[in-house]
C-alpha cells in the first residue's frame, strides 16, 4: 500500500508564508522514493508543475515561484517541503504532492499522487 500524504496548506494573507509538506510511504515492503514534486491546479487551470527535487538534491521552480519558493527534502524521513514565501493572490490553488517510488517487492516504479492541498492567499 502507497501513500503519499501532503500537509501543510491554509489560508495566508498576499506576502505571508506557508509551509507544505509530503510524506510518502510504502507498507509491506522496502521502497525507494526518486524525484519528488509539487504540482497546483487552480479553478479553470491545467495543473502545472511548480517545483521538483531529484533524489541527489537537484531541483527545479517554475519561473513564477523564483525567489519566492524553496523546495527540499528529507531522504531519511521521505519527505519533500515546499517553504512559500512572498505569496501572492495568483498562488492560490489546490496543490500536489508526486512522487516517483520505486516498491521493491514485485520491482513496480511508477508516480504517484497525493490528495491535494488547498492553498488560499487573500489580498
Amino acid at each position: 500500500q502507497v501513500q503519499v500524504v501532503e500537509s501543510g496548506g491554509g489560508l495566508a494573507q498576499a506576502g505571508g508564508s506557508l509551509r507544505l509538506s509530503c510524506v510518502a510511504s510504502v507498507s509491506g515492503s522496502p521502497f525507494s522514493v526518486n524525484d519528488m514534486g509539487w504540482y497546483r491546479q487552480a479553478p479553470g487551470k491545467q495543473r502545472e508543475l511548480v517545483a521538483g527535487i531529484s533524489s541527489g538534491d537537484r531541483t527545479y521552480l517554475a519561473d513564477s515561484v523564483k525567489g519566492r519558493f524553496t523546495i527540499s527534502r528529507d531522504n531519511a524521513k521521505n519527505t519533500v517541503y515546499l517553504q512559500m514565501n512572498s505569496l501572492k493572490v495568483e498562488d492560490t490553488a489546490v496543490y500536489y504532492c508526486n512522487a516517483d517510488i520505486w516498491v521493491y517487492y514485485g520491482s513496480s516504479r511508477r508516480e504517484y499522487w497525493g490528495q491535494g492541498t488547498q492553498v488560499t492567499v487573500s489580498s
